[in-house]
């Protein structure tokens, strides 16, 4: 018998991005309402409570209260891709690869980490938690992402004026994917974050600069890499690159991936090093990563569905 996932949003880009990755997917049912009753609170609740998965695609305060529709005694399962639950209590943060599987699988509820925040604390969080690099530190990340990842009014936004070179936002501190970044990457200060969209659709680069001969008991790059490379080892989702490259480029017409792809630079004299991870936005940074949570809590293949070389 397949399980019923009923997408709360599904008209937005995740929503639509999810429900493509579950068609023909036997394992799943998906359940939606007519064009009328989607913001109908009544007829959410119904479909809400009477799901084996929810997955909210929604703002953070509609997320909220979509949580709220659900009845204490609904066995419905939550995937909420908004930034609402990231950090509370009760909630298990949706990045098997850092959190566990098991706890994944696990869970009633299940917070979808941030694009963003996908990278960083993929590369920075397998290595404070090894020792070879310190939480201490007053990290800084660089990011630049599709416009796609801020939905249908920035997306409108981009392809109505070709002549955007560069958007650089959230320029004073505070993003909402820090309080994520720091506490699952296991830092005592938040990281000074600065994220910028490009005239690219999808995809996304993720820049954490480290001064190594000024940071207490870090490692070396090649120390670094060898690490993330075997933490990594198992998952057919992350790779780490082995072999050096010269470039990295980020393409306009990037075709979808549900991958992470990290790399580790070093300088010649060892005293700096870059921390560099390429995702979709939309794929592991979104869609792709509520899917495989979503499998996981399924009990099925984990990368069933899931976009990957």
């Amino acid at each position: 018998m397949s399980a019923a996932v009923f997408i709360d949003g599904a008209v937005g880009t995740t929503g639509l991005e999810i429900a493509e990755r579950l068609a023909e997917r036997p394992e799943f049912t998906l359940v939606t309402l007519p064009e009328g009753q989607r913001k109908d609170a009544a007829a959410r609740a119904d479909a809400l409570n009477d799901a084996d998965f929810a997955i909210l695609c929604l703002p953070d305060d509609a997320a909220r209260e979509a949580v709220g529709l659900i009845d204490p005694d609904s066995a419905v399962r939550v995937i909420d891709a908004s930034t609402a639950h990231r950090t509370s209590d009760g909630w298990t943060f949706g990045f098997p690869e850092i959190v566990g599987r098991d706890a994944v699988a696990g869970a009633a509820r299940v917070s979808n980490p941030g694009c963003y925040s996908t990278g960083f604390i993929a590369l920075v969080a397998p290595l404070i938690r090894e020792g070879l690099l310190p939480g201490d530190w007053p990290y800084t990340c660089n990011a630049v992402s599709g416009y796609s990842g801020g939905g249908k009014a920035l997306i409108e936004r981009f392809e109505g004026d070709p002549d955007i070179a560069w958007r650089g936002y959230a320029l004073a501190p505070g993003h909402k994917h820090v309080a994520e970044m720091q506490r699952f990457a296991g830092l005592s200060i938040p990281p000074l974050f600065a994220p910028a969209v490009i005239p690219a659709h999808r995809g996304m680069v993720v820049d954490v600069p480290l001064p190594l001969s000024a940071m207490p008991g870090a490692a070396t790059a090649d120390a670094l890499r060898d690490h993330l490379t075997g933490f990594y080892a198992g998952s057919r989702v992350v790779r780490v690159a082995t072999e050096p490259v010269d470039e990295l480029v980020l393409r306009r017409g990037r075709a979808p991936t549900d991958g992470l792809e990290l790399h580790v630079f070093g300088a010649p004299d060892g005293s700096q090093a870059r921390l560099i991870a390429m995702l979709d936005n939309l794929g592991k940074g979104a869609s792709g990563a509520a899917v495989q949570s979503l499998n996981l809590m399924a009990g099925v293949d984990e990368t069933a569905g899931l976009r990957l070389p």
